[in-house]
């Protein structure tokens, strides 16, 4: 359980994570880091779900992106397909929400690719609580990364499964 918010604005792409990884009522580790950046691709991605099921679709992911020359919605779409169908990747239990300067996405086991509307996207179990947050802040002055990591204290205030010890990547 986690909560991952993508938000874009002036320019700016964020991706903000909390750090409490659970397994069921208990907190397991407070400082999991589950935001990435694929540096080579300009691309950012957080995950909600199992951290081992996670890696191995950051690993899909940038190894489509480097098949498509880094065309994010072909990679999203491909790793979908790859995610739905593959006898072992459709066990993998995650979301994840990506972003390059174009283009945000979350992805996801059932074959979805979705775009948010209004620039701001929130997965895990304090998702909706970030993306509510999220989507109040984006009428004021702050910036991408302030709106990101308020929404994820918001969420950490609320949500049991999602804790203040913040990740953060942009582009």
């Amino acid at each position: 359980m986690t909560t991952i918010v993508l938000v874009r604005k002036n320019n700016e792409v964020v991706v903000a994570g909390d750090g409490q990884v659970s397994m069921g009522n208990t907190v397991i580790k407070k400082t999991a880091n589950k935001v990435r950046k694929i540096e080579k691709r300009n691309v950012i991605a957080g995950f909600a779900g199992s951290t081992a099921d996670a890696l191995t679709l950051f690993e899909r992911l940038e190894s489509k992106l480097e098949k498509h020359a880094g065309n994010l919605a072909r990679a999203a779409v491909e790793l979908a397909k790859d995610w739905r169908t593959d006898k072992y990747l459709r066990r993998l239990e995650a979301l994840m929400a990506v972003g390059d300067k174009e283009n945000s996405f979350i992805i996801s086991g059932t074959g979805d690719v979705l775009e948010p509307e209004g620039d701001v996207i929130g997965i895990g179990s304090g998702g909706n609580y970030a993306l509510a947050s999220a989507k109040v802040l984006m009428d004021t002055d702050l910036s991408a990364e302030e709106i990101a990591k308020k929404a994820i204290k918001v969420a950490s205030e609320i949500c049991v499964f999602t804790n203040d010890n913040l990740n953060v990547e942009k582009i």
